[in-house]
């Protein structure tokens, strides 16, 4: 299986798998996102996938590249946190190689990157100080000479996602490890996602509903994977209340993705 084979198949799995709490599955969608649009994603994003894999390329115009490709859907932002992880893997081979993509990084590639984040529906915060919006802040990169790197790590307090740049993609693989460790298919797929979620509090969430909110699902996931709450009354709790751990989601395909290529199994 190629590499870019293997980034459609991980985003695949990772929606089609149910039920992940607040997440858009095969059982449930949201107003403005359905499941066709993830699975339209996965299919419109494979030529940056085949670029990445054959001529490698700078990451932030790859990422540019996929969501230029994937905005051609009316279903908003699907997977920009899952591509900022899926290049430097894609280029790199696996982890080791990914953390040789994020070293390598320079201004273009930050550019490129603020690119791409303007083409998505996300928003920075009030109290960022390089808002993507702002033709001041992109003058501001170019002028500090800061690298997509250095961008991650500034965001990295913030956004688990960009925090993967900068603690060596710890958390995919102990995603990747959580998913050997539950065996194969679809419910070892759901029970990393529940792994973490009862550890991590998703920044998606923080974000969106503050970091109270946050810690309280990631509570709450903890019991039911404890067995002291039910999986599916939290599932339909998280979506009637839009508490969506989007970035939990994103490292989940990241970690299926260096799980299929040390072998693991998706269709037991």
């Amino acid at each position: 299986m190629s590499r870019a084979e293997k980034a459609q198949l991980a985003m695949m799995l990772e929606v089609c798998a149910y039920p992940k709490p607040g997440n858009v599955d095969r059982c449930h969608d949201y107003s403005d996102t359905r499941l066709e649009h993830f699975l339209a994603s996965t299919i419109l994003s494979r030529p940056a996938f085949d670029a990445a894999e054959k001529a490698g390329g700078r990451v932030g115009s790859l990422i540019r590249e996929a969501v230029l490709a994937t905005n051609t859907h009316s279903g908003g932002n699907t997977h920009f946190g899952a591509f900022i992880l899926l290049f430097p893997l894609v280029i790199g081979g696996d982890i080791e190689g990914a953390r040789r993509v994020v070293a390598g990084t320079d201004v273009t590639d930050a550019i490129e990157f603020y690119a791409a984040f303007g083409l998505t529906q996300v928003r920075m915060g009030k109290s960022d100080d390089l808002d993507v919006n702002d033709p001041a802040s992109v003058a501001a990169i170019r002028e500090r000479g800061m690298t997509l790197a250095d961008i991650m790590a500034y965001s990295a307090p913030r956004d688990m996602v960009a925090r993967e740049w900068t603690n060596g993609f710890a958390l995919t693989r102990r995603c990747a490890d959580l998913l050997h460790a539950h065996g194969c298919g679809r419910q070892a797929i759901v029970a990393a996602f529940l792994d973490l979620l009862a550890t991590e509090p998703d920044t998606f969430i923080a974000k969106k509903h503050g970091a109270e909110v946050a810690e309280r699902t990631m509570r709450c996931a903890a019991e039911v994977r404890d067995g002291k709450q039910d999986l599916a009354a939290f599932d339909a709790e998280c979506v009637a209340d839009g508490i969506n751990p989007g970035s939990i989601a994103d490292i989940t395909i990241a970690g299926i993705y260096v799980a299929l290529g040390e072998g693991w199994q998706w269709d037991c």
